[in-house]
């Protein structure tokens, strides 16, 4: 179930990013409803376009860190913990992995035109090298915007717009995996839920056991 989830997400966060990018110039928007946009755009950060460091480390980052989620996720499935968290969990490792996928490979395989749509080209003479991919965003949600009353301190007479940021849909399992997890697994964050949360001492319970049997047998 996991595995077919998370390649699901991933397909379906792949073919909209490829499908943005070859028929999309930058910065051009289509328009479904008012508050909700496509825009495409590229980024170098972590979702919703935020910037941390160096492009190298972030993706190194993301990578270590889908690494370390892989191997949790394999350690609750041992211990059998609920099909719920194992979805929640598996949304925020599919969005992860959505992203580095443009990281590692879109740079390899993408040209980048200052004109026009973006095109498949052969392998290594794309834009950048390996590593050095683009992530491309797309989804743009301008709910509602007003300007302050000038009586307002600091910003009055300034211009509020929510919800500014552009986004993709690796982006949105994760946010939405983790905003699932903080309110509908609270026992787990909370250490209530000792199945779950003891996920990460399997070993050492197992450990311990071998050290009682040993004792024993002396």
């Amino acid at each position: 179930m996991v595995v077919g989830l998370v390649l699901l997400l991933i397909v379906i966060d792949q073919w909209s990013k490829i499908y943005v990018k070859t028929h999309f110039e930058m910065h051009e928007s289509y328009e479904i409803f008012s508050w909700f946009k496509l825009v495409f755009i590229e980024n170098n950060g972590m979702a919703f376009g935020m910037e941390f460091g160096a492009k190298l480390f972030l993706t190194l980052f993301r990578i270590v860190a889908s690494g370390a989620l892989i191997w949790y996720i394999v350690k609750c499935i041992r211990k059998g913990v609920s099909a719920g968290y194992l979805v929640v969990v598996s949304a925020i490792l599919a969005g992860a992995l959505g992203n580095i996928i443009d990281c590692m490979f879109y740079g390899l395989i993408f040209d980048n035109p200052a004109e026009g749509y973006a095109q498949f080209v052969s392998f290594g003479d794309g834009y950048g090298r390996f590593l050095e991919g683009r992530v491309v965003d797309m989804f743009y949600f301008p709910l509602f915007e007003f300007n302050w009353p000038d009586w307002v301190p600091f910003v009055g007479g300034d211009h509020f717009l929510f919800f500014n940021p552009i986004f993709n849909f690796a982006d949105s399992c994760i946010t939405c995996g983790v905003f699932a997890f903080l309110i509908f697994y609270r026992s787990v964050w909370q250490g209530k839920d000792k199945k779950t949360a003891n996920v990460l001492e399997i070993d050492k319970d197992k450990d311990n056991l071998n050290k009682d049997k040993d004792n024993v047998n002396r």
